[in-house]
């Protein structure tokens, strides 16, 4: 055993608490399955406390099994789990986990998403008297109810990136800088408050870099990201952050959607800012961003435990219809988004989205983001992004509270 100590380590009651949200939904998800295997590191992480490669095995009942490749010794200093043992092969994981006490079930519950294509079929070879079934939806659920643990960290990392995008960027910003240029300033600014730097997304082949600083028409040029708001990038094959050949224009919005991480958990936050006075600002803009952040409000008022999350959707897309807003809600053309908001803690793009289909009862300690965002033709981007903690009374902003956008004369 290392003499090594970690600076950070997942208390067991946290984990503890993260294997009975499992246990919970897995009997709704794969009622056959007598336990679920994860394989992605961020899995493993959560059900572990350590960032390893391997895989992690829940039973239903009793201490799980982290199978470790890299590094052994790093989990052992890491993660509270008894059970914790070196493998090779996936034929491995069967008798290691009898020998551990915790033998495999003939049906579980599989991170599907863990494992690409290739991995996936030579689990299946390499231990065909099991069945996997799909086990997804259970990690996705339980990560969407968040512990008080994890929200007093959303809750710091919310006021910290409500800090620097309100408070300290606007005193950087100029009229003719670049979309790199703020990029840079935005980066020395989080990095300064205790960002992390690496941001993660669930969604598979989607990555994401710090986010994105659209000045003008910039943010409503087509974006390759699933969200509303468009970008140009850094480059084609780079289609982050901002260019260094696109500049913000006097009397002209500034939208600046970037994501905060500590600890490994985010918070989501878009700011709009205008090129001179509050009077140069168009009437059309400020009517746009006073809609949305009419809709925030409206979908954060509904965020109750035991509402559902499609039909926040469903409320806020009628009052966008009813007041004529439909054409640039959400982005323009082909790039509309269909949702409002979405889960978020260890990913940004956590579950569930608020969208049409997802019938699932909202609960307190799910956190979400809802960012109501109006495209307009040849000026570019407004709105509004927050993120929200269900409360009883409805969901809590902990990025802020001033939604107005901020002039820089």
């Amino acid at each position: 055993m290392s003499d090594l100590e970690s600076n950070i380590v997942v208390p067991r009651s946290e984990l503890e608490a993260r294997w009975a949200k499992c246990r919970r939904f897995l009997p709704e998800v794969a009622p056959r399955a007598g336990g679920i295997i994860c394989f992605s590191r961020l899995q493993i992480y959560y059900l572990s406390g350590s960032f390893v490669n391997g895989a992690v095995w829940l039973p239903l009942e009793g201490e799980p099994v982290l199978f470790v490749r890299r590094s052994f010794e790093r989990a052992s200093i890491e993660s509270p789990i008894k059970n914790i043992v070196r493998f090779k092969s996936f034929k491995d994981l069967a008798p290691l986990a009898k020998q551990a006490g915790q033998p495999l079930t003939e049906i579980m519950g599989a991170e599907t998403a863990g494992l690409t294509w290739q991995l996936g079929e030579m689990l299946t070879s390499r231990m065909s008297e099991y069945i996997f079934v799909p086990g997804d939806k259970v990690l996705a659920m339980s990560r969407a109810v968040k512990s008080e643990w994890e929200l007093e960290i959303m809750r710091e990392v919310g006021h910290l990136h409500n800090t620097a995008l309100v408070e300290v960027l606007p005193e950087l910003l100029e009229t003719g800088m670049s979309e790199m240029e703020i990029a840079k300033y935005l980066w020395n600014v989080f990095f300064e408050l205790g960002h992390e730097g690496h941001m993660r997304m669930q969604t598979f082949n989607e990555e994401i870099f710090l986010g994105h600083v659209s000045a003008g028409d910039s943010g409503i040029y087509p974006s390759s990201f699933n969200g509303p708001l468009g970008l140009r990038g850094v480059h084609p094959v780079s289609p982050f952050m901002g260019s260094g050949d696109k500049f913000w224009d006097e009397k002209a919005p500034l939208s600046v959607d970037c994501g905060f991480v500590m600890e490994g958990y985010h918070s989501d936050k878009t700011q709009v800012y205008w090129s001179g006075p509050k009077s140069s600002i168009p009437k059309e803009v400020l009517d746009a961003q006073l809609f949305c952040q009419e809709m925030q409000a409206l979908a954060a008022e509904n965020l109750k435990p035991g509402n559902i999350v499609s039909d926040v959707y469903a409320m806020v897309m009628a009052e966008a219809e009813k007041q004529g807003y439909m054409d640039g809600f959400m982005g323009i053309g082909e790039c509309k988004v269909p949702f409002i908001g979405h889960g978020i803690g260890l990913t940004v793009d956590g579950f569930p989205p608020i969208a049409r289909g997802f019938d699932i009862p909202i609960e307190e300690g799910m956190v979400f983001a809802i960012e109501p965002k109006q495209g307009i033709p040849g000026v570019g981007m407004v709105g509004v992004e927050n993120t929200f903690e269900v409360t009883p009374s409805g969901g809590q902003s902990i990025s802020g509270n001033d939604f107005d956008i901020i002039c820089i004369e």
